[in-house]
């Protein structure tokens, strides 16, 4: 029944078709008009006036924007790159742990992981403001504040991503056929070689699909560098929110925006063929 409801008389999919519509309403059509907006140019109180012109993109290589785009941007690349490299290091040993240790618990473990994303985003980053005070639990413990630095910056977006990538290499590590590693300790194989020669190869499409989940929204993060850094640095992020909330200049924050999303294609299209022309084998 559910599949005849899904088709019509000429075939199509029902949910496909509601698929694309999703998509092209709240993807395409809005990223559409933020590439329009790009080669508009900003109107005297604000707001957009839509006459054709590159100057959005040619005033990101100005000499007086240019060092502040190019640190912003290099910054987050950065930073970015440590949260994912960070989350990676956590979430293995745990979602190992979870999977294969964890026994009789292994329910309520998990559900332990699920927790934090039932609070609201900007409420935990309020929290570690909380924590990484000169008042603070976390402060008081090591004996100095944290906040507004750069390694607040890093508490903060390690804790709200690593949920993402442990879940992503849970679900992978769930799939590993334990006979696998026992197969592994008959024949001799240490521990080490195991983890090398047998779990990184077969869970290496969840490692992959974790740093994605990571990397691409902590390279457009600026609400946990606004607030646990004090905007002290610019991030990505913050500088397109000042062009969008502050400056009011949407036209080189939308130009802005699409050069961030061709770095964010970029690096996504990389890894996938990276991941196409090797074999996961020659990878380790």
């Amino acid at each position: 029944m559910l599949r005849t409801f899904s088709k019509n008389k000429g075939g199509f999919n029902l949910f496909t078709v509601v698929a694309w519509v999703w998509a092209i309403s709240f993807v395409l059509a809005p990223l559409c008009y933020v590439i329009l907006i790009s080669f508009a140019r900003r109107g005297t109180y604000g707001g957009v006036v839509f006459d054709f012109t590159f100057n959005n993109y040619l005033k990101i290589l100005d000499s007086g924007l240019a060092p502040l785009v190019l640190s912003s941007f290099l910054r987050s690349v950065l930073m970015a790159f440590l949260t994912t490299f960070s989350c990676l290091l956590m979430a293995f040993p745990l979602s190992y742990f979870l999977v294969f240790k964890s026994g009789k618990y292994k329910n309520l473990l998990f559900f332990l992981l699920l927790v934090p994303f039932w609070t609201q985003f900007l409420i935990r980053v309020y929290a570690w403001m909380s924590l990484l005070s000169d008042n603070g639990m976390l402060s008081k413990i090591l004996g100095t504040s944290l906040l507004f630095t750069t390694k607040a910056i890093f508490i903060g977006m390690v804790y709200n991503y690593l949920p993402y990538m442990a879940l992503s290499l849970y679900v992978n590590l769930e799939k590993l056929d334990p006979l696998l590693l026992d197969a592994a300790s008959d024949l001799g194989a240490s521990r080490f070689i195991k983890t090398v020669k047998v779990i990184l190869p077969l869970t290496m499409p969840g490692i992959v699909a974790g740093c994605i989940m990571v990397f691409i929204p902590a390279l457009g993060e600026f609400v946990i560098p606004d607030i646990l850094g004090g905007s002290k640095q610019y991030f990505v992020g913050n500088l397109l929110a000042q062009q969008f909330l502050s400056a009011r200049d949407w036209p080189f924050g939308a130009a802005l925006s699409v050069i961030l999303i061709l770095i964010m294609g970029a690096s996504f299209f990389a890894i996938a063929a990276f991941m196409r022309g090797k074999k996961i084998e020659e990878m380790i």
